[in-house]
């Protein structure tokens, strides 16, 4: 039997931090949730103001992270600064949703997207092919490749780093060069360019009409300002925040950064910039290639199909899909890479399962990695992960605005701590961050409370399973280490 291996090995660069910090942004949500923004604010002005929020918001929580990754540069990230900045029960609720909802649910999302557009090539293996029943579900070919998807990525990600950096850092970089490509040819080669038309809206907000509380099909477009805007704004960023989410997540592999409190900081600046600039100059691109009527209502949902057809004609399907399943592909190798290191980190202060504190032969945390996969897998059966998009969003905002609280109370704990970056225009940044977030947090509990209170429910009912954890971790062998 191999012995036990308890430190991981720094072979990751700051190209590599990179490109899981853009890799693990881009999934599918750039390709779609544009329709939804468009359909609740209404104009070209108030679509780009949604990204642009969603922007700095990203950035501004990024840069604010770069002095915490450099005070714990180790594995955990997250869960190691909220146990810092707070304490060990804080840290758990993080790990505890992170793992319920907050990153499995999204490489399962991120799996069926890949699925979804895999049919485009391959109609065998779509929503509408169902293999077989499983009570009152019915299971089709399009999660059962969601799932294979995901045991893939994981078994590659169990055989070491290095597997998984090659995947991110060839994926990564195909989808960056295929978005700037198509946004491109967005403004120079499509054949009827909308860019005036929809500029004539300007920043007039607008939405269309509702019955039954469902947007009407090509309805008319209403006027709407004060509270009205500020919580269609609150309910567009739902999307955009979920497509600009996981940039976080190489903060959790902090033990394979070389100088991790130099490149984990810079890693998330240029990661989080480079996503923000291609989302907002993809936005630009939606506005040149297409109506504000085509881009709140295209075929099936997928505004990038509709922009890439009104390019490349009826090719344009065809290439999105090869893109989204690139992108997707890419997408989630990054977050189960990451994300297993949570609970790695976890179980070595004995409030996870203690097998997932063991690093296999290949100084990866395989008994984590595929516990990881086995939730993820699971949510995918239940078929209601797009439910759970309104949730993701408030638990993850809320968990960032706690994190950058962090930082001013280290300020105040640990005022002599070392800190190789400090965060960018504290306290302005940090503090506008922090009242944007509760902004966002209250407008969507007020606006769509059914999954964001269920998303706080999580988050609470991992309070007594922490209070069950330490009782236990305190029978479990050594594992602990502070």
């Amino acid at each position: 039997m191999n012995p036990i291996k308890n430190e991981f090995k720094p072979s990751l660069g700051l190209i590599d931090g990179t490109m899981i910090v853009a890799g693990s942004m881009i999934g599918s949500g750039i390709f779609i949730v544009s329709t939804d923004i468009s359909r609740n604010v209404g104009s070209a002005g108030w679509l780009i103001i949604v990204w642009l929020i969603t922007a700095l918001m990203t950035i501004m929580a990024a840069v604010s992270y770069g002095e915490l990754s450099g005070m714990y540069p180790k594995a955990g990230g997250q869960y190691v600064y909220l146990k810092e900045a707070f304490n060990p029960l804080a840290g758990f609720l993080y790990g505890w949703s992170s793992f319920t909802v907050i990153q499995t649910a999204t490489i399962a999302a991120v799996g069926v997207a890949f699925s979804r557009f895999t049919a485009y090539l391959v109609p065998e293996v779509g929503e509408n092919n169902i293999i077989f029943t499983l009570g009152h579900l019915n299971i089709s070919a399009a999660q059962l490749l969601a799932i294979a998807l995901i045991v893939f990525l994981t078994y590659t990600n169990t055989r070491g780093i290095k597997g998984g950096k090659i995947i991110q850092n060839v994926f990564t970089t195909v989808k960056l060069l295929s978005l700037f490509g198509l946004i491109v040819a967005g403004f120079l080669f499509v054949k009827h360019s909308f860019w005036s038309e929809n500029w004539q809206t300007g920043f007039n907000a607008m939405q269309l009409e509702k019955a039954n509380g469902s947007f009407v099909l090509h309805g008319n477009w209403l006027p709407i300002g004060g509270t009205v805007l500020i919580g269609a704004v609150a309910a567009s960023m739902v999307g955009s925040l979920f497509s600009s989410d996981a940039w976080n997540n190489v903060t959790f592999i902090a033990g394979e950064i070389k100088n991790p409190k130099r490149n984990i900081g810079l890693s998330l600046f240029l990661g989080t910039l480079i996503v923000s600039l291609v989302y907002i100059t993809m936005n630009l691109m939606y506005l040149n290639a297409l109506s504000l009527d085509q881009i709140a209502y295209p075929e099936g949902d997928r505004v990038a199909v509709a922009a890439s057809t009104a390019v490349f004609g009826s090719a344009g399907a065809i290439v999105i899909a090869v893109m989204i399943m690139i992108s997707t592909f890419g997408c989630n190798n990054g977050l189960i890479l990451a994300g297993a290191r949570v609970y790695y980190t976890m179980a070595q202060d004995g409030l996870f399962f203690k097998q997932a504190a063991r690093l296999n032969k290949n100084t990866v945390p395989q008994w984590a990695l595929w516990a990881q996969c086995c939730v993820a897998c699971i949510l995918c059966l239940s078929g209601g992960y797009n439910d759970l998009l309104d949730m993701i969003a408030f638990v993850v905002v809320l968990f960032y605005v706690l994190t950058i609280i962090g930082i001013f109370v280290l300020r105040a704990k640990a005022p002599n701590a070392e800190r190789p970056y400090k965060a960018f225009a504290y306290p302005i940044l940090p503090g506008l961050y922090i009242l944007l977030g509760i902004i966002f947090c209250v407008f969507l509990l007020i606006f769509k409370p059914a999954y964001t209170l269920w998303g706080l429910g999580i988050v609470l009912a991992g309070i007594p399973v922490y209070f069950i954890a330490i009782s236990s971790g305190k029978k479990s062998t050594g594992t602990n280490h502070e």
